[in-house]
């Protein structure tokens, strides 16, 4: 029996997962690395010794790699999830460059499967550009499908052309013996709009309301609630997703509220946070030159989205206005305890917040959750 053909184009976190899954269970996978300029293969021994894209970038194994070009025109499924790292239209422009030199080789009966999220009616554009590129007619000689991946949940619904169904592609992506189910293209886009949509809606809520916990008792009870381990890292999930989402939606409607208003929503809680490191500062008689800021906030590099890196990149940059000794620490041991300086750590995810709060801390050190508490310790 010959083994499945398949290509993920970009060699994501996202990409690299189901890559993995589908060599596992017996595919002929190839996966691109766009900075490499070619397409590893990816055998069912490598998929299981590296469970991700950093382990196996760290022991750089001996790899069969063939040209990119070669790969894709040999492949039945390919699968688009690249990394993207611009934003607004030059994320487009990004996109559609890497969406051009993926599918430019594709051969005739082959199967596209978009893994980025395009928002209301994003895919029709994305389908004549498919079809100009290839020069091959949808739902005639090629397929295409939308299965929009996230890190932290896989989905179970797969957008297709004419709502047509694909038994080997549900097969090839099922984790548990359940598959995939197809529904039209639109269709897919609502569902995935509308988890998007409500999302945001509910932390947008949280974080709003969160405001008017003004006094220690207020915040002492809500502090007992599971607000308390939202962070920034779970807030900024997504907001891609939601961008697009704005892009594709004309006019001055209710969606466009709804979008508008979750992005204000996490724009008033970056704010907050600042004036709250302004305010402490303020409270503990210290000068912004006798003072330190490290932002902790372990991100994955190889992550499709590149929310996390802008909104990083974005705080640094407003920090400085006010505080010119400024630090990002992304995984590394935190060495700053030992400053000239009093430092303020602000903990951006679940995972750094825990493991500052195991190595302790010193007199000189305050830290600060960016929870929707903005809460100090």
């Amino acid at each position: 029996m010959v083994a499945t053909k398949i290509v993920v184009y970009g060699l994501s976190t996202e990409g690299y997962s189901i890559a993995c899954q589908m060599a596992m269970k017996g595919a002929d996978v190839f996966i691109v690395d766009e900075s490499a300029h070619m397409a590893i293969s990816l055998k069912a021994e490598i998929a299981k010794t590296y469970p991700n894209v950093t382990s196996l970038k760290e022991d750089e194994p001996l790899l069969g790699v063939e040209p990119i070009d070669v790969a894709i025109s040999h492949a039945e499924y390919l699968f688009f999830a690249p990394r993207i790292r611009k934003t607004g239209q030059e994320a487009k422009m990004e996109i559609h460059s890497k969406f051009k030199d993926a599918t430019s080789s594709i051969k005739k009966g082959g199967s596209v499967i978009y893994n980025l999220p395009t928002g209301i009616g994003g895919n029709n554009e994305t389908i004549s550009l498919l079809e100009h590129v290839s020069g091959l007619e949808m739902g005639k000689n090629i397929s295409y499908f939308y299965y929009p991946l996230s890190k932290n949940n896989t989905p179970e619904i797969i957008g297709s052309f004419n709502a047509k169904n694909d038994d080997k592609l549900s097969k090839l992506l099922e984790s548990d013996k359940k598959g995939k189910k197809f529904v039209s293209i639109p269709s897919s886009e609502i569902l995935h709009a509308t988890k998007i949509l409500t999302q945001f809606a509910s932390l947008s809520s949280v974080l709003e309301v969160s405001k008017f916990a003004q006094d220690s008792q207020t915040r002492n009870d809500l502090v007992l609630t599971e607000y308390n381990d939202l962070f920034l890292d779970d807030m900024t999930n997504g907001l891609y997703d939601l961008r697009s989402l704005g892009t594709s939606v004309e006019g001055a409607g209710t969606m466009m509220y709804l979008v508008n208003g979750s992005i204000k929503g996490i724009e008033g809680y970056v704010k907050r946070l600042i004036d709250e490191i302004r305010s402490t500062l303020k409270k503990n008689e210290l000068k912004a030159s006798r003072t330190k800021v490290v932002l902790v906030w372990t991100q994955d590099s190889y992550e499709m989205r590149g929310d996390k890196v802008d909104m990083l990149n974005s705080l640094v940059t407003k920090l400085r206005d006010y505080i010119g000794d400024v630090e990002i620490h992304q995984g590394q041991e935190l060495d700053i305890f030992h400053s000239d300086k009093t430092t303020i750590i602000v903990a951006c995810s679940k995972f750094d917040y825990e493991k500052i709060t195991k190595n302790g801390k010193d007199s000189d050190v305050i830290v600060i959750k960016t929870n929707p508490l903005c809460e100090i310790l």
